[in-house]
């Protein structure tokens, strides 16, 4: 599934069709204004796919290439929209795509894949058994401290009931 190297397009291959067809766009509009442009355009589409920019920071957007070619971006967005679409055309062929992976590399993705949401699994379960606790744990203090309120009037109770004798109680002679 590899592809030859041959058959990926280089950035001269794109810088190549850019100038292609900046010639045949100038040459279908010759006589008009909107050839120097055209040519301008194409020119810095050029330079900037072979990587060798004049006027502009090097970057393969729309604004490096209307810096690159001395003209607004606006021209490009709006007037040359064609040009600009083959730019980013040409920016996305000079990208090679993901290379098919061999089965040992899927069967591990995989393997890691179902380990991942083994992993998620537990953290939810331990995440709401956390929660679950948490609410028990706040009941239980609720109960201590009525247990200790409870305690303490038993206690006191118990205090008053020690402090004043009996007379209701036999004596001992």
């Amino acid at each position: 599934m590899n592809t030859p190297a041959a058959a990926v397009p280089g950035p001269r291959d794109g810088a190549a069709l850019a100038q292609l067809v900046g010639e045949a766009l100038a040459h279908a509009h010759a006589d008009t204004e909107d050839t120097a442009e055209i040519r301008a355009i194409t020119d810095a589409m050029v330079r900037l796919l072979i990587g060798a920019p004049l006027h502009s920071d090097g970057k393969l957007t729309v604004v490096s290439l209307a810096t690159e070619a001395g003209l607004r971006r606006n021209k490009l967005t709006h007037k040359h929209t064609g040009l600009k679409d083959l730019f980013y055309a040409l920016v996305k062929a000079r990208t090679p795509g993901p290379e098919a992976l061999p089965d040992s590399a899927r069967s591990r993705v995989a393997k890691q894949q179902q380990d991942l949401a083994r992993v998620r699994a537990e953290r939810d379960d331990l995440r709401s058994q956390t929660q679950l606790m948490a609410r028990v744990i706040q009941v239980l203090e609720v109960e201590n401290h009525r247990l200790k309120e409870a305690n303490q009037a038993l206690e006191g109770r118990l205090a008053d009931h020690m402090a004043v004798p009996n007379l209701a109680r036999p004596r001992r002679p």
